[in-house]
């Protein structure tokens, strides 16, 4: 690790903040990836989730799919060599700076979450290559400016940034404020700069009907809250920016057209 990196890696761990007695997004997305970091709250609430909407686990692999899809094509065919991943998780396998140093090793990550126990394994994501940088920044989505302050640190934002919000703006409420978050973040980033998302949606035409029991279940029983939106919500999002084929798909599909589609938009679009 880099003298830059083991600075980032000395924040507070915040393991003050974990609860374990209600279930979390960022634990229960890595049970649902198969991963060990959860408890038995989040384990539980899984299950259920599954046994109510049994394409969930297809879901996260999909999302974890096109993540490594938009990361090589931004890095490896457009040449970005900067991003700031919002709403990072917990870790697994082919991370955004993992993607990204594979091909370009100079490349650098700043990652942001909000979430304790992903907080406790910042140590894991802040394993760059020696001749790029991976940073973590605890910080809410909500405090867009903070983040565009705090990245600055790391990013040039003179140059082209891929601005990644994958599955977070669901837990955002507010459409209108989700809105503005984005706005505030590609208002910071200069012509040619990207935007990845992801987010789930109600939307039957990519298998959405089968949505809302789980997510009623999911906001009565874990935490952050969850909401589904339609394409034209998730479009609105993108506003001003320049759609990359294929557009709006179920992320599952997007550049990958065989894939049977899941109830999870995706789209990369960039700054003219």
């Amino acid at each position: 690790m880099s003298a830059e990196n083991a600075q980032h890696a000395e924040a507070t761990n915040g393991t003050d903040r974990i609860r374990t007695d209600v279930a979390h997004n960022a634990r229960v997305w890595n049970f649902w990836l198969g991963g060990k970091d959860n408890y038995p709250v989040d384990r539980a609430v899984g299950e259920q989730v599954v046994e109510m909407f049994p394409g969930i686990g297809e879901v996260a692999r999909a999302d974890r799919a096109f993540l490594g899809r938009a990361v090589s094509h931004l890095v490896g065919d457009v040449g970005i060599r900067q991003l700031l991943d919002i709403g990072t998780g917990l870790p697994t396998g082919d991370n955004t700076h993992e993607v990204a140093q594979r091909l370009a090793p100079e490349a650098r990550v700043v990652y942001v979450d909000n979430d304790p126990i992903v907080l406790t394994h910042a140590h894991a994501l802040l394993t760059s290559s020696p001749e790029g940088v991976t940073t973590y920044i605890d910080e809410d989505a909500r405090n867009a400016r903070r983040i565009i302050e705090t990245a600055a640190e790391t990013l040039d934002f003179t140059r082209p940034v891929a601005v990644m919000l994958l599955g977070i703006l669901n837990f955002i409420p507010d459409t209108e404020e989700c809105r503005g978050i984005v706005r505030t973040l590609m208002d910071a980033v200069p012509s040619g700069s990207y935007l990845v998302l992801t987010h789930p949606t109600l939307d039957a035409d990519v298998g959405g009907a089968g949505n809302q029991p789980a997510m009623d279940f999911w906001n009565a029983n874990a935490t952050p809250p969850i909401t589904g939106r339609t394409r034209a919500e998730f479009l609105s999002f993108m506003e001003g920016l320049e759609l990359l084929e294929p557009g709006v798909e179920s992320c599952s599909r997007w550049r990958f057209p065989e894939a049977d589609p899941v109830p999870q938009f995706g789209a990369v679009a960039r700054k003219p």
